[in-house]
């Protein structure tokens, strides 16, 4: 079984309570999740299974969007409503044509400050595991990138936010840097994903009918392909004796060269013998004359050939 299940996360659990249960909902050990969200967050989570666990890192590289409530004047060390009060501090009186323009600084490219209470590693170990243990942490910022912040409602002291960003974001973070900004302080206290990717909230299955459709043999309507987390990469397209190739870890020639057994699809903007100078080395799926996805390889201009940097289907294709 292979495949990746679009969650839709109850408040609660944690991303790890999800996948266990998914684990043993189809008897599988091979499952696992892209983007974690906290206990206290809700929304799309995406649950990969067997060999879609070797995509999970590709599933946001298209962004997340997201659903957020934040109150003003208190500061937690979590960042978020779980966390111990640190702070309150008068709320002041702000329009809400205040609050657009201040959100306005806050998007675009910038760096970003994660929350030491995070899954951060620091010498191999979680950020969240020292900062509970009383270490005082300072993380490093991150490049994130905000790229759409509306204000959806405000009545003192709660706002609420529509949120889109890169992955790598931390919702909790803006949250408290909004605070600072404000002077008051501010920490998260309700989230819901809609998007992670290419999946979407309206679009999402909870864990009971997950059940529902495993009782009744209807789980290949939820099961989605590996290849969705990559349809943002161009594609390759090979026939039957360079796709051996490729499942054997070869390199391959490009698109344009002598040999006629790749054609680029038409869908990608790359030039037919791979990038134009200076840009970087570019990824893309190979797949067979059929459509499927088989490998993601990676353009060395060196040697002006394909290489594949991850495969999906180590067997011999039928």
């Amino acid at each position: 079984m292979d495949g990746i299940l679009n969650i839709n996360k109850p408040v609660g659990l944690t991303s790890h309570d999800v996948v266990a249960r998914v684990r043993r909902l189809l008897r599988q050990q091979r499952v696992g999740h892209a983007g974690t969200l906290d206990p206290l967050a809700s929304g799309v989570l995406p649950v990969c299974v067997g060999l879609a666990t070797r995509v999970a890192d590709y599933l946001s590289e298209s962004g997340k969007a997201y659903q957020a409530e934040i109150v003003l004047g208190v500061e937690t060390d979590t960042y978020d409503r779980e966390g111990q009060v640190l702070n309150t501090q008068p709320v002041p009186d702000i329009t809400r044509e205040q609050i657009e323009s201040l959100l306005r600084t806050f998007l675009g490219p910038q760096l970003q400050v994660p929350p030491p209470y995070s899954a951060i590693k620091l010498q191999g170990e979680p950020a969240y595991r020292r900062a509970r243990a009383g270490e005082s942490l300072k993380l490093e910022a991150r490049p994130v990138v905000i790229e759409r912040l509306v204000l959806l409602a405000w009545e003192k002291p709660r706002l609420q936010l529509e949120i889109e960003c890169s992955k790598g974001t931390y919702i909790r973070s803006l949250a408290h840097d909004l605070g600072q900004r404000l002077g008051c302080g501010a920490y998260l206290s309700a989230l819901l994903r809609t998007r992670s990717g290419p999946l979407t909230l309206q679009e999402s299955i909870t864990l009971e009918q997950l059940a529902e459709a495993l009782a009744s043999g209807n789980l290949e309507r939820y099961l989605l392909p590996l290849d969705i987390a990559l349809q943002h990469y161009p594609a390759l397209v090979v026939d039957a004796k360079t796709l051996e190739r490729v499942l054997h870890g070869n390199s391959f020639r490009a698109p344009g060269s002598e040999s006629d057994s790749l054609t680029l699809a038409p869908a990608s903007s790359r030039g037919q013998d791979g990038p134009h100078p200076g840009e970087q080395p570019p990824l893309a799926r190979v797949c067979d004359e059929q459509g499927r996805t088989w490998a993601l390889a990676v353009w060395q201009p060196e040697q002006r050939l394909w290489h594949p940097m991850r495969v999906f289907r180590p067997e011999r294709p039928s």
